[in-house]
């Protein structure tokens, strides 16, 4: 698809959010911004983009500004920052793995000056951003989600409208807590088998043959646990922060969980004893220390 003219701000070049915004730039001109400098100039230089000095600059030269951050309070920190830049025909849209009410809060401040707000978290990773078939969970207004699409299309392989603003980060909480739940239920199971004797491998190529299959047996054990590798892709606190979103959607909608909070504390006590860039599926080695086994 050759590029268009319009402008389209990206902030926040993370693991995840680099790839995204390249296939962004592939599709029209794009101005970023990132905290460290030097990531959005050797971005810019790399992708024929140019480089904002502050999310001021951004929205002032694009209309269309998505943002990528840790969580929604640096979005929060990137709005405040703006300003007066924000105007009526602005749209941010923004793809953080935030939370309902910060997206809430932020939607509120955007339309006291005009501009809409998206919330359109994604799913599918490093590998599903580098591919551009990312899952998009869209959350807003039906005319500002409808004008999203065509910015957020260049990364995605699945675009839902899933709900109103704080809908989308709803949704990937609780989509993220899943992913949490799987890997500490498969972990665990796994440690079990295999104390029994069944090589981790028969017993993952049974289950991916019958109804306990997940994604976590399908690719994250196969692929990260079985051979040691242990790529660093998402980290453990990340998604520790999401199961803390779920819980608090969970609560919000008056739920009451058990599973939920448990897996919760299941994390925050694997970090306490991995390293601090932990990946999410290295909670697993917390399993195996407990169980004196390893799931080979």
């Amino acid at each position: 698809m050759a590029r268009v003219t319009e402008r389209v701000g990206f902030i926040g070049l993370g693991a995840i959010g680099t790839p995204m915004a390249r296939h962004v730039a592939g599709a029209f001109s794009v101005v970023v911004w990132n905290r460290t400098r030097a990531k959005a100039t050797a971005f810019a230089a790399a992708h024929g983009a140019e480089a904002a000095s502050t999310p001021r600059d951004v929205v002032s030269r694009c209309e269309v500004v998505i943002t990528c951050l840790p969580t929604s309070r640096e979005v929060a920190e990137v709005i405040a920052a703006a300003g007066d830049a924000w105007g009526t025909n602005h749209l941010l849209i923004d793809a953080t793995s935030g939370d309902p009410v910060g997206s809430r809060g932020n939607a509120a401040t955007l339309a006291k000056r005009g501009a809409a707000f998206v919330d359109a978290p994604v799913s599918g990773g490093t590998s599903g951003a580098e591919k551009g078939t990312l899952t998009v969970m869209l959350g807003g207004e039906a005319g500002p989600v409808e004008r999203a699409r065509r910015y957020v299309q260049p990364y995605a392989g699945k675009i839902e409208h899933v709900g109103p603003v704080g809908a989308g980060h709803a949704l990937k909480a609780i989509n993220n807590a899943l992913l949490a739940l799987n890997i500490v239920a498969a972990g665990e199971g796994l440690a079990a088998l295999v104390k029994l004797g069944v090589p981790a491998k028969r017993a993952v190529d049974v289950i991916n043959a019958s109804s306990g299959r997940s994604n976590v047996t399908e690719n994250l054990i196969p692929e990260r646990v079985i051979t040691r590798a242990w790529p660093r892709t998402f980290s453990a606190a990340l998604l520790d922060k999401d199961l803390g979103v779920a819980l608090a959607v969970l609560e919000d909608a008056g739920v009451s969980s058990e599973i939920y909070p448990a897996v919760k504390r299941f994390y925050a006590a694997a970090r306490q004893v991995l390293d601090a860039g932990a990946d999410h599926v290295e909670v697993v080695k917390r399993i195996e220390a407990a169980a004196g086994t390893e799931i080979r």
